[in-house]
């Protein structure tokens, strides 16, 4: 059972920084290319940072410079290490994981999605 599981959400103030934590369990972890999204209200969710296998990565301009993505293949973790937080970082972060097969092993379009943490940026 594909289980994604974040935390490391909570309140900060302006310039602070917090770390948030995905834990993913059920698939080939070092194979995954996980991402974490964000969304506003009433907004759809965005892409803000993701890692591929050799540690290659993405960050929206929003956040470049801010923030950080990694991975840790052995604890099966993904991490969003986030600096100077700004009033609009706030939003919830979802953890994505896109796999590309389904539970009988065929060629499928799939992707799990943790439960999201409030990220809250506030003076």
């Amino acid at each position: 059972q594909v289980q994604v599981v974040e935390s490391g959400g909570g309140v900060v103030q302006p310039g602070g920084s917090l770390r948030l934590s995905c834990v993913i369990s059920g698939l080939p972890f070092s194979i995954l290319v996980p991402g974490w999204y964000r969304q506003f209200p009433g907004k759809e969710r965005e892409l803000v940072a993701s890692i591929g296998t050799h540690g290659a990565t993405y960050y929206h301009d929003s956040v470049k410079g801010r923030f950080t993505v990694s991975r840790d293949n052995a604890k099966r973790t993904l991490y969003l290490h986030m600096n100077s937080l700004k009033l609009e970082d706030t939003a919830v972060y979802f953890c994505n994981v896109p796999y590309g097969e389904d539970d009988r092993g065929q060629p499928a379009e799939l992707e799990y999605w943790g439960q999201g943490t409030q990220v809250t940026v506030a003076s």
